[in-house]
């Protein structure tokens, strides 16, 4: 161990009192924390979560100061674990980075082996970031659907949230496997690019947020909503009987308006999504398909790239809901 050098350039967070300050400075190798793996950092991302982490009163950020950054992708300079060999390509994400450990907006970062997932072969480490936790929660819903019987045949199936990182890519799967997909944005401006993504047909926001009957025509076999508040209670009405909604967004509200009845006389389910409580195992396995028959083929239209001096724009950009499909973080010099 010891291959990082004692100083290096990271986008780092400091709450002073019930201020936040933050910006790009040196950071000291001895303040990173312990950990197995030690990673040059050469891509990360940004997330909401990661747009709450630098904000006062985002409630995500469990240390004082801390690198944000729940994702990161990048090569092992050193490693203390058999598992794991100098110039492997690797990626972490979720479990505390960027929450009570230090996490991707930073040069190098060292963590435990066991958050360590090897980057599939063909999926470079900027890929990786164009999928990141967003996509990752996109095909974590997919799966969970398709393993409770869904299938391009059962009928059309409704993604919320669209525009943003894990509704475009679930919305860019779906297309690529035969789905019928209607998509849901509250960007009307956003119709081509949610069309050349694969969207069947799209629905403006204020569709689905009206408030309407416990039940209601059937209409969609399956749904994947990252957006919450009000559209999961009409998803919920107007699921088809046997259908299931993967749920993950908070955006829209964290509360929950609805009734019993969808799911005592429908016998519909609501599948929540959580990427931090995702075992390793099952971690590679869905990169490994991420990289193969899960892979969204249109990933050059979910990205915007910008380097470590241009996160404040994105941070801000996707907590005010100004998101077009992924931020990726350029974070190696050149």
């Amino acid at each position: 161990m010891g291959a990082i050098p004692s100083t290096f350039r990271a986008f780092v967070v400091q709450k002073t009192d019930d201020r936040v300050g933050r910006g790009v400075r040196l950071f000291a190798e001895s303040d990173l924390p312990a950990g197995e793996v030690e990673i040059r950092v050469g891509w990360s991302c940004v997330n909401y979560k990661d747009g709450l982490a630098t904000r006062a009163g985002g409630r995500v950020a469990r240390i004082d100061l801390l690198i944000p950054g729940i994702d990161l992708a990048g090569e092992v300079v050193s490693s203390a674990d058999p598992a794991f060999s100098v110039g492997d390509q690797v990626l972490a994400q979720g479990y505390d980075l960027g929450v009570s450990r230090h996490g991707g907006y930073s040069e190098y970062q060292r963590v435990p082996a066991g958050l360590v997932v090897p980057l599939p072969p063909g999926l470079s480490a900027r890929d990786a970031m164009a999928i990141g936790t967003a996509g990752f929660t996109a095909a974590m819903s997919v799966t969970a659907l398709e393993d409770r019987g869904l299938n391009p045949d059962g009928g059309p199936v409704l993604v919320t949230g669209a525009s943003g990182g894990v509704g475009g890519t679930a919305l860019a799967i779906l297309a690529d496997r035969g789905y019928e997909v209607w998509a849901v944005t509250g960007k009307p401006d956003e119709s081509e690019r949610l069309t050349g993504l694969g969207a069947s047909g799209i629905l403006a926001r204020d569709d689905i947020t009206i408030e309407g009957k416990p039940l209601e025509a059937q209409r969609w076999a399956g749904a994947v909503d990252a957006v919450g508040g009000a559209t999961l209670p009409y998803i919920l009405r107007t699921l088809k009987t046997g259908g299931a909604v993967a749920a993950s967004g908070n955006t829209g509200g964290v509360k929950l308006d609805t009734t019993v009845f969808p799911f005592i006389l429908r016998g519909v389910a609501l599948l929540g999504m959580n990427v931090d409580t995702v075992p390793i195992a099952r971690r590679r396995i869905l990169w490994d398909r991420l990289a193969t028959d899960l892979r969204p083929r249109e990933l050059g239209r979910l990205v915007t790239e910008v380097d470590l001096e241009g996160l404040d724009e994105a941070l801000d950009g996707i907590v005010a809901g100004t998101a077009r499909g992924r931020w990726i973080v350029r974070v190696a010099s050149a």
